[in-house]
């Protein structure tokens, strides 16, 4: 028997994605009658299409509605055309650049691509609905909003938000834009509630203030509960925010990173991580993971490896994962050379500098970098350490029309000859 009478508590706290929620015995009574009556409960996941794709940052709470809807409950993604015009201030310095309506558009679909890696959006009765806030907002009177909506918020209270409260501490310029936010994502969730009886939404820990925005308009404006609930930030044992790599952010669509890149990403996750990896990035039972995160020494390696294949079996497939697994093989316990590592397509390889080349398949961010990584012995060539910075590649270094390139272990490349 678990701690809560809902399956999907259970699950969220037993995997480590609990961090906090607005009632959590409401939530709980909520979801367990759902549960009994085999209806489904209704819950969002907003997100703001400033990009075209999300990527493993926002992966935790995107996998919180993955197991919402294994539970028999609905997802509601909701896309911000109309706050996407505006900019959410949480954690962030300054206003967010305004974007076109083509690259919104462009943006929208892809955001719709990242979540259909992770939901079914078909006809059932918990199929994941796909809806933006533009149908609502574009329309809407601003004296109309502002008797409607604004009577309801304390700007007493709205300073006291943490998205508010830093940067004005920081004393950081905040538009009175930005500062209108919290209003609109509380009407997008009393929105949600009127149109598809959404009671829940579900988001990372860096959006409590808009949530509660959101749950004190339903109480106040609907006399109706509406439920917030968070995932934790999860960070890497240096205290990190994970989701990039070497910088770069670990996109989840296949336009932005390989499948092979994606997999890299979790097979390099350090040790420390693997359980918590394991338990949020993937659908394996607990018990496996428990087992798996027992694992020691040089072990660890085969739960880094099972991380991996099923981080990207989620994400891009299984035949993408196999794909990548057997590249991974080949490149690094075969000694070969994997079908797909990361390439370089030059014209004439030979006569290009190492500098060049370790810049431009986007390795190193400068010649810089380089230079100082091969004073600590960190290049190759074709697995032959590289000590001349000045180094051009020449004949002799093109095996069957390409040049295997490492930087460190990790980064493995090919530099091809286009003919």
């Amino acid at each position: 028997m678990g701690h809560f009478k809902s399956e999907f508590l259970n699950i969220m706290l037993e995997r480590g994605f609990y961090n906090q929620c607005t009632n959590e015995e409401g939530f709980d009574q909520y979801l367990f009658e759902c549960e009994q009556k085999g209806i489904p409960a209704v819950g969002y996941l907003g997100s703001d299409p400033t990009g075209d794709s999300l990527h493993v940052g926002h992966i935790v709470p995107l996998m919180m509605m993955r197991w919402f809807q294994k539970c028999g409950h609905k997802p509601l993604t909701l896309v911000g055309g109309a706050t996407a015009r505006i900019g959410d201030p949480s954690g962030k310095d300054k206003l967010r650049p305004f974007l076109s309506e083509e690259t919104l558009a462009h943006n929208i679909e892809g955001l719709k691509k990242s979540f259909s890696k992770f939901l079914n959006f078909d006809d059932s009765s918990n199929g994941a609905v796909m809806v933006d806030n533009w149908d609502w907002f574009k329309n809407i009177n601003y004296l109309s909003f502002l008797r409607d909506i604004g009577t309801y918020y304390s700007v007493n209270r709205m300073l006291t938000m943490e998205s508010v409260k830093s940067r004005l501490e920081r004393e950081q310029p905040m538009s009175f834009l930005e500062f209108n936010y919290m209003l609109l994502q509380g009407f997008d969730f009393c929105e949600l509630y009127q149109k598809y009886g959404c009671r829940a939404q579900i988001a990372g820990s860096d959006q409590w203030g808009n949530i509660t925005s959101g749950t004190e308009l339903g109480r106040r404006k609907y006399d109706v509960e509406l439920f917030g609930f968070t995932s934790p930030i999860i960070t890497d044992s240096a205290g990190r925010k994970m989701g990039k790599s070497e910088g770069n952010a670990v996109w989840i669509n296949e336009e932005k990173l390989q499948a092979y890149d994606y997999y890299q990403y979790f097979r390099n996750i350090g040790d420390a991580e693997v359980g918590k990896c394991l338990r949020i990035y993937t659908d394996l039972p607990t018990d496996e993971i428990g087992r798996l995160e027992a694992l020691k020494d040089q072990e660890i390696n085969e739960a880094k490896k099972i991380l991996a294949f099923e981080a990207t079996k989620i994400c891009r497939g299984v035949d993408e994962a196999k794909a990548a697994e057997e590249t991974a093989v080949k490149t690094f316990e075969q000694g070969g050379i994997g079908g797909e590592l990361p390439a370089l397509h030059k014209k004439d390889i030979v006569g290009l500098s190492v500098l060049d080349a370790f810049v431009e398949i986007g390795f190193c961010a400068s010649k810089g970098e380089v230079r100082r990584l091969i004073k600590q012995n960190g290049i190759r060539i074709n697995d032959r350490p590289v000590n001349d910075e000045n180094y051009i590649f020449e004949q002799s270094d093109v095996i069957n029309g390409q040049i295997k390139i490492a930087q460190g272990k990790k980064k493995i490349g090919l530099v091809k000859q286009d003919c």
